[in-house]
């Protein structure tokens, strides 16, 4: 089990680390990741990360078709992926159902399973499947959705003594703070906002 959970970390370290270099191999990275995350949340009876987790299998695969179609690049000879805004209305409806399914996933898990953290672990998956569909458009707005959930998911998987879990997003959250300082210094070089009014492409 901590084997298993150790490698599905590491790997989990290195497809974030892709990601804040916007290379495409993210996503393969990232399915062996989640496949492994499967089992481990099984295991710590975690079933809404567990069910989270088997969706992402499919968000991979969906990830990789967004990132490398030719629209998604900046050019033939960088293939560094291209990142876009949102706009406001758009970003209000998926902050209204992420909070309406994180509380009503974690009033219906308490009665069909032994969830341990019930609203905690609702919130971890409902938001990371927001930041997976953002990340997979290529929308900015994924970081701050991460950052939520490292934040709640740190404090599950120390609770569940999951320990390589924990630490695995303890440097993803470190590692997105990184990402979103490097976009905020690109975008404030190129004087551009890094949420708009408009959804719009930009080469940050």
């Amino acid at each position: 089990m901590t084997v298993i959970e150790w490698v599905a970390a590491v790997y989990g370290c290195i497809a974030v680390w892709l990601t804040i270099a916007r290379n495409k191999w993210c996503w393969p990275v990232g399915l062996i990741q989640v496949v492994l995350y499967v089992f481990v949340f099984w295991r710590a009876k975690l079933y809404s990360d567990m069910l989270l987790h088997a969706i992402y299998i499919g968000l991979q695969i969906y990830g990789w078709l967004q990132w490398t179609s030719p629209s998604a690049v900046e050019s033939e000879t960088s293939q560094r992926i291209t990142v876009r805004t949102i706009g406001t209305m758009s970003l209000l409806v998926y902050l209204t159902a992420t909070a309406v399914g994180t509380v009503g996933l974690g009033f219906v898990m308490p009665a069909y399973t032994a969830a341990a953290f019930p609203y905690g672990d609702s919130f971890t998956t409902v938001a990371s499947l927001t930041a997976q569909i953002f990340f997979a458009r290529r929308f900015l707005a994924n970081w701050t959705f991460w950052i939520a959930v490292d934040l709640v998911a740190i404090y599950i998987y120390w609770q569940k003594e999951l320990i390589p879990t924990m630490i695995l997003y303890a440097l993803i959250l470190g590692m997105t703070n990184v990402g979103i300082c490097q976009r905020r210094h690109i975008a404030a070089e190129r004087n551009v906002s890094l949420m708009d009014k408009t959804p719009g492409e930009q080469t940050a």
